[in-house]
């Protein structure tokens, strides 16, 4: 049920699009399909002169319905598994940048946060913001001990221009799942869930604030990048408190020429940086664009507005990594196969097409020279091919796909001949050989070794019991799985597998046993009933299978 206020802002939002010559999208709704015969004879229909491109309308409906709209186009330019390239590339270039409000009104959201005059805790507060964006306006300030800070303050009364605006879109994107002959493709429903989980994440400072503060310690002494420090006794909820940065916006090419900067350097550290974060760390600041980006005399980087932060689960972390190397090697039946291994696709999906469908998007990229080939493009293609094959993008997979757009076009500005390739190969092979090497062996085991050394000593005494029970025929095990039924349908071969690894499980518990017990009294007793019982079950079940 649409309520009156919302339904004004419809209103609204139905002029804007007619406006900027947008009334196809008005007159393409189900309801009002019958009427789209009085367009055509509309005088003005037909003296209106040229109209900009469809994906300029676009943007600039957006940039009239304000600040919520505006944050919603950018989000919804990194989608472009759903949307066409023109149309992601025009919405890339909407710019966050409302009026600010006045700074008397951000000094008194400032005191109730802190509850005291802001003389008590800054010598100076400058109420002209450096930068105002839809949800938050910047200040700078000084300490009483002399630091430069600056104070970031969220919009009075943001969240309920947000939840107004959010309520809407949720009632235009079910209109169009509805009624758009693309609705259901694109899903636009979970696209506003998606953009309402983002916003009011942003919503709260000092989550952002200890975003910057696991990146400050991640890079703490690195000479690739810099993060500022967080005031913590000064950052609240909508308030945060963070080290004043001087440094070159990393989009002026021409002033760091000529401070003798390496343009080379710059590029193939920001993939290094980018890298470093999502293989070392796993933990990535995801809205790495040249406006929060900056650099310092010596080439370093400097990161600011950690709002939006990616991480990957360890599966997905693994298999990304295989994945790309497995790109490098052109081998596209190992990059099928691990699409399937890892729930990206579903588990139905056939290995050979999908190999087919993604040597067909590959090859004609590898024909092309290293330095010319876009990684972020690749993977967005890739990421395309799979949806044909029911692939659900997941949330973090589309911030890693944005973040290495940013980092490789910033890359590229900076020096158009950056081999991203062949710079984040050697990074990705180091990473895998510590993941599967000797030295990720004993790193797993000395992180199991605690939880182990708590239980070991419990471990004869339970065996003893359970082999008694056992032995008084006064053990049952009451046991039903899904999966295992579903696997008795299996073929033989997965059966007969299943019953040797029962089998070779009990003999190593009867080793286990051997080693736990040793000589004496009790071999002869609880060790002698193990082993017997241990080759007992693996010889009938070897039988079995025989049988089988």
């Amino acid at each position: 049920m649409i309520r009156p206020s919302q339904a004004i802002r419809l209103i609204h939002i139905n002029l804007v699009l007619l406006r900027h010559g947008l009334d196809e999208v008005i007159l393409a709704t189900h309801l009002l399909r019958p009427l789209r015969f009085l367009l055509y004879l509309s005088p003005w229909f037909w003296f209106r002169g040229e109209l900009p491109p469809y994906p300029v309308r676009i943007r600039l409906v957006l940039e009239d319905l304000g600040p919520i709209f505006v944050k919603f186009g950018q989000i919804l330019s990194t989608r472009r598994d759903l949307l066409p390239d023109d149309l992601a590339v025009e919405l890339a270039k909407l710019q966050d940048r409302v009026p600010p409000f006045p700074g008397a009104e951000a000094r008194a959201l400032i005191e109730k946060a802190w509850e005291k005059p802001i003389e008590a805790e800054l010598d100076d507060f400058n109420e002209t913001p450096l930068a105002s964006a839809s949800i938050a306006q910047v200040h700078s300030a000084r300490l009483k001990d002399g630091r430069d800070v600056v104070v970031k303050v969220l919009r009075p009364r943001i969240e309920k221009t947000i939840r107004r605006d959010i309520g809407l879109l949720y009632v235009v994107a079910d209109l169009a799942q509805r009624y758009w002959k693309d609705g259901r493709r694109l899903r636009p429903v979970a696209v506003v869930a998606e953009y309402e989980k983002t916003i009011f994440d942003e919503l709260d400072l000092q989550r952002e604030a200890a975003n910057a503060s696991v990146l400050r310690r991640n890079f703490l002494v690195s000479e690739a990048i810099y993060i500022p420090e967080v005031h913590w006794n000064l950052t609240r909820p909508n308030v945060m408190v963070m080290e004043r940065i001087y440094g070159t916006p990393v989009s002026d090419v021409k002033a760091l020429k000529a401070q003798g900067i390496s343009m080379r350097l710059l590029g193939e550290r920001g993939v290094e940086i980018f890298f470093t974060q999502l293989f070392r760390d796993n933990f990535f600041h995801a809205d790495m664009h040249p406006g929060n980006i900056f650099v310092e005399s010596s080439g370093r980087y400097i990161a600011v507005d950690f709002g939006i932060v990616g991480s990957l689960t360890a599966e997905d972390q693994r298999y990304l990594a295989e994945n790309l190397l497995a790109f490098f090697d052109r081998d596209y039946r190992r990059v099928a196969e691990l699409h399937v291994a890892s729930g990206w696709v579903p588990p139905t999906t056939s290995v050979v097409e999908l190999e087919s469908a993604i040597r067909t998007v590959s090859e004609p990229i590898f024909e092309k020279p290293l330095a010319e080939i876009s990684f972020g493009s690749f993977l967005l293609r890739l990421f395309q091919t799979a949806r044909r094959f029911n692939m659900e993008i997941q949330p973090q997979l589309v911030l890693l796909q944005k973040t290495l757009l940013n980092i490789e076009g910033l890359g590229r500005q900076l020096y158009p001949e950056l081999d991203l390739w062949t710079t984040a190969k050697p990074f990705m092979e180091r990473w895998m050989k510590d993941q599967v090497g000797p030295k990720a062996f004993l790193a797993r085991a000395r992180k199991n070794l605690g939880p182990a050394s708590e239980q070991l000593p419990e471990l004869p005494l339970l065996a003893y019991r359970v082999l008694d029970a056992l032995d008084r025929r006064d053990l049952t095990i009451r046991w039903r799985s899904a999966e295992l039924d579903r696997l008795r349908m299996e073929t033989r071969v997965h059966r007969a597998q299943m019953l040797a690894s029962v089998g070779g499980g009990t003999l190593i518990l009867s080793a286990t046993g051997l080693l736990v017990f040793g000589p004496g009294q009790i071999l002869s007793v609880a060790l002698a009933k193990m082993l017997a019982v241990g080759f007992y079950i693996a010889g009938g079940l070897l039988l079995t299978m025989n049988w089988r």
